[in-house]
């Protein structure tokens, strides 16, 4: 499968954070009849529907997915479907049931219809306590606590296990916290680091769900788009893992983004009141070691902590706030 070339690309979740800029940028890349997206529940922003063709479909049904798979005669999936950590642990059932059920429908149509290539994203909650926090490695324990994270480890290793059996080109990253100026997160733990910039913006105020000193690995959404389709466009040879590479962009602590962003923004306060989710950040790495698919398929950020807070407030300020930098 993996000599094929991408044509006809489907990108699930799309309405999502992550999901909602990947589609608009494989349009332009591939053009707009030649990706569809697909949303379930959350209603598709304008630009979403005006930019190409869309699609409703619950993908934990087989026969749903695989009916729009045949209809624009896909050979590319991009399934970003899925129920994030924080959201997870409030119903841990159905993000099992989502997470797993949609992974496994989509990777038998893959398997059954000869796809020529799957990405699918794993995340750093496939790490947990008793993982080296540090520049954590690419192989190491991975015993997560969030029902979030169990779903990313088998994931993982049932997506390498139909690369092994079946030849399926599926491809993944381990996302790190990403950063968005054009859509809000989903029920993530590191959704802080969004929703930050737009209080900032708009009531100068935030009060931040994690401690001050608390640090996690973060990227920019312009280099998410790119890691993503960086190793989608990567020849077979140079991708030598099919569970999940480690990808990182930056790693700061909740107090060193305030005072980047009070560099813009001298009047902005931010109060620390952690809530459940500070265990759940407590469990995940501090930073990355990415050295691998840097090695393998020429990863490599763009953003720091200043330019990605830097093109942050410029381009919220001028949606939503009223002073120039």
């Amino acid at each position: 499968m993996s000599d094929k070339v991408m044509k006809r690309i489907l990108v699930t979740g799309a309405t999502g954070q992550i999901g909602s800029e990947l589609t608009i940028a494989l349009r332009r890349k591939y053009g707009r009849d030649n990706v569809v997206a697909v949303g379930h529940r959350k209603q598709p922003s304008e630009t979403l529907l005006s930019s190409g063709p869309y699609e409703t479909a619950d993908l934990t049904d087989k026969a749903s997915a695989e009916k729009l798979v045949k209809k624009y005669e896909i050979d590319t999936i991009y399934h970003l479907a899925a129920i994030l950590s924080a959201t997870g642990e409030k119903n841990p059932q159905q993000a099992w049931n989502v997470n797993m059920g949609s992974l496994y429908n989509i990777l038998e149509i893959a398997r059954e219809q000869k796809l020529a290539r799957l990405f699918w994203p794993s995340s750093i909650a496939v790490f947990g306590p008793t993982t080296p926090r540090i520049s954590t490695p690419q192989e190491t324990v991975l015993l997560p606590h969030t029902m979030y994270g169990i779903t990313k480890v088998a994931g993982e290793l049932l997506c390498n296990y139909y690369f092994i059996r079946f030849g399926v080109d599926v491809r993944s990253l381990r996302y790190p916290g990403i950063i968005s100026s054009e859509v809000l997160p989903g029920g993530g733990t590191t959704d802080y680091a969004v929703e930050i910039f737009y209080e900032a913006i708009k009531k100068r105020r935030y009060t931040c769900f994690v401690r001050e000193d608390t640090v996690l690995p973060m990227m920019y959404m312009p280099d998410c788009i790119k890691a993503t389709i960086d190793l989608m466009e990567a020849e077979p040879s140079r991708v030598k893992r099919h569970d999940s590479y480690n990808v990182a962009g930056m790693s700061f602590s909740a107090g060193e983004l305030v005072a980047e962003i009070k560099k813009y923004v001298p009047d902005f306060r931010c109060d620390y009141k952690p809530d459940f989710r500070q265990a759940i950040a407590d469990s995940w790495p501090m930073s990355i070691d990415d050295s691998l698919a840097r090695k393998e398929w020429g990863w490599k950020p763009d953003y720091d902590l200043a330019d990605m807070t830097r093109d942050m407030i410029e381009k919220l300020s001028k949606r939503h706030g009223e002073g120039k930098l």
